[in-house]
């Protein structure tokens, strides 16, 4: 159920699911683990972009980056499919304490593979896109948010970055291992529909540096190198220890959530993904709330369609950036 409230973000949506009962019950996560989770998050954040740049191109009268972003797109499920049995959605790999299965052999290469493959995509897509005339003048300007108003209406992610505020959840929580990388947060100023399409622009930029320094600086390195360091050096390596674990310990189905209720929420592709857990001691929890960025973002819609001319409904829809399956669950 979980992967399709926002079926273009199925990870985030495994993401918080296990993040909610893991702090309730503190259950420490291993370094090798998060990694792993970081890299999958990035992957889906860039593959989010993708999906959401073809159709709001496609909605403003251009067809051809349409085929474009499925071409990429098809190689990071190709990853996902490799590591996890499962291609776009219900990938069904996050576990409470870890992920369900270490990385294929070659898969970090693979990734590395994407990574070079794909910078240069960005910036066919920036000569093809960000200085077409035609385009430009289309959206420019168009279905402006103040910098106020994003913060008054609970705006979150790109939505309200493209305003002015940069706020990432993974600056402002430090949760799982971003801190260990070296990346920007992706902001504009115009609030306008070409400052968030700027934005998601970096952002897929941003999330090749952070792809790029967990490949290389995930503990134990490749599947195949830790477990060749775990037969060389025997029972008593270090390479045994919890840190290179993929999960800290697996959850039994009687596995209870404890007394208690928290928020918590990571940094979707469309913003701030949160849950209200209360947990009563029992298998399921008491109350779950989920609180999803797009359904959010989208109050803003009536105000900004004000005075606008009816062939602009759709530029300025389009890039708030919804999935319906998410606004609805």
């Amino acid at each position: 159920y979980v992967s399709r409230w926002d079926y273009a973000a199925g990870m985030f949506n495994e993401a918080i699911t296990v993040n909610a009962p893991e702090r309730l019950a503190d259950v420490k996560v291993p370094r090798r683990a998060s990694y792993i989770r970081v890299m999958m998050l990035e992957l889906n954040r860039i593959a989010n972009h993708l999906l959401w740049l073809g159709p709001f191109l496609a909605d403003v009268g251009a067809q051809t980056p349409f085929f474009y972003i499925f071409r990429e797109r098809e190689m990071i499920y190709d990853l996902w499919e490799a590591a996890t049995g499962q291609r776009m959605v219900n990938n069904n790999y996050f576990r409470i304490g870890g992920v369900a299965a270490d990385l294929p052999y070659g898969w970090l290469e693979k990734l590395d593979d994407f990574c070079n493959w794909f910078g240069p995509k960005i910036d066919e897509y920036e000569k093809l896109i960000t200085n077409n005339p035609i385009f430009r003048r289309r959206i420019e300007g168009l279905g402006t948010i103040t910098r106020e108003q994003a913060i008054n209406w609970s705006l979150s992610g790109p939505m309200l970055r493209a305003s002015g505020v940069a706020w990432d959840l993974r600056k402002v929580d430090h949760y799982e291992c971003y801190d260990d990388f070296d990346w920007e947060v992706a902001t504009a100023q115009e609030g306008c529909c070409f400052a968030r399409y700027r934005v998601r622009l970096q952002e897929m930029r941003e999330s090749l540096k952070i792809l790029r320094q967990a490949a290389q600086q995930i503990p134990g390195g490749p599947t195949e190198n830790l477990e060749a360091k775990r037969q060389l050096e025997g029972k008593d390596s270090e390479f045994y220890g919890f840190d290179y674990q993929i999960v800290a310990k697996k959850v039994a189905p009687t596995f209870k959530i404890p007394n208690g209720q928290l928020y918590t929420r990571v940094e979707s592709g469309k913003g701030e993904l949160g849950v209200f857990l209360m947990g009563n001691n029992d298998v399921t929890p008491w109350r779950w709330k989920i609180r999803a960025a797009d359904f959010n973002n989208l109050q803003i819609l009536p105000h900004l369609l004000k005075g606008v001319k009816v062939a602009d409904i759709m530029a300025i829809l389009g890039s708030i950036d919804v999935i319906m399956g998410s606004v609805d669950r």
